[in-house]
């Protein structure tokens, strides 16, 4: 059952994706060309991603757990250090060079263009590399103590 509700819930997100026009990098693209031909709906399928979600945390978090888990896994940090902020920066400059955001690239797989298998498999090396360079830190600083 969890299998399908998680199909289901990526459907669900890929096609709202594919209808909101997100998985065109044209169309991202021109939300970040305001002395250009700007377009603003990237900014209303955020404020209404914003809007869901907010409802939604409100509605599901007073139970004790989700139902097909044990816990609830929220970010258990709140501070805002370099890694946070460089990520963050990195994430914004991917998404405003390629037009292509992470959750918008993989239902955009489905159109068989090569710019998003390029961008997926560019995205895929860097999280392979980020993992292979935090696991050396950590090692590195096991070591020392």
């Amino acid at each position: 059952m969890r299998l399908l509700s998680t199909y289901l819930i990526g459907l669900v997100f890929g096609v709202g994706i594919s209808i909101s026009g997100m998985a065109n990098p044209a169309k991202v693209l021109n939300f970040f060309d305001v002395a250009g031909a700007w377009d603003p709906s990237l900014a209303f399928v955020m404020g209404g991603a914003v809007v869901v979600t907010f409802i939604g945390y409100r509605l599901v978090l007073p139970r004790a757990a989700p139902v097909f888990g044990r816990r609830f896994n929220l970010p258990a940090s709140t501070i805002i250090d370099a890694r946070l902020i460089g990520g963050s920066a990195l994430f914004g400059i991917g998404w405003g060079v390629s037009g292509f955001c992470p959750g918008g690239a993989l239902p955009a797989l489905g159109t068989g263009r090569w710019e998003v298998f390029l961008f997926v498999a560019a995205m895929s090396a860097g999280l392979w590399l980020a993992n292979v360079i935090q696991s050396f830190a950590a090692s590195s600083a096991a070591a020392k103590t």
